[in-house]
């Protein structure tokens, strides 16, 4: 019983500094898929371009002042806010700084929707995301 107490205690104590710093974006920041339009059927692969205003893009790691880096999640709702950016099928990473890809997805509507994140892959505060996007792919 001890034991268990005192690892709460520890857990207590610790979790702040387990918890994910976040970075305030400069007021007005958005992000927008500039291609292509909702509702825009495509055939694959098609290029999906990245859009941001008010912030600058820089690559992951780069701790630059105003920037972030894009994510772009594919028929998936927004993840946790607090926490890293998954990075997996659904969840795409852009650490590089870029700002577009060409993409596959099978035929069928899909949504689309960019999430900016920090240096680490961490959401701002408040998140700077774009509306969804659908796309029929044919």
């Amino acid at each position: 019983m001890r034991i268990a107490a005192t690892l709460f205690a520890l857990c207590l104590i610790t979790s702040p500094a387990l918890a994910q710093e976040r970075t305030a974006p400069p007021p007005g920041a958005t992000a927008y898929i500039i291609a292509p339009a909702d509702g825009a059927t495509v055939t694959s692969p098609f290029t999906v371009r990245f859009g941001l205003h008010g912030m600058g893009v820089a690559p992951a790691g780069v701790d630059k002042p105003k920037t972030g880096h894009h994510h772009l999640l594919i028929d998936t709702p927004l993840p946790p806010l607090d926490e890293n950016i998954p990075s997996d099928d659904q969840h795409r990473h852009f650490g590089g700084g870029q700002t577009e890809v060409e993409l596959s997805l099978p035929p069928g509507k899909h949504s689309l929707q960019l999430l900016l994140g920090d240096q680490n892959h961490i959401p701002f505060a408040p998140s700077v995301q774009s509306e969804i996007v659908t796309v029929t792919v044919e």
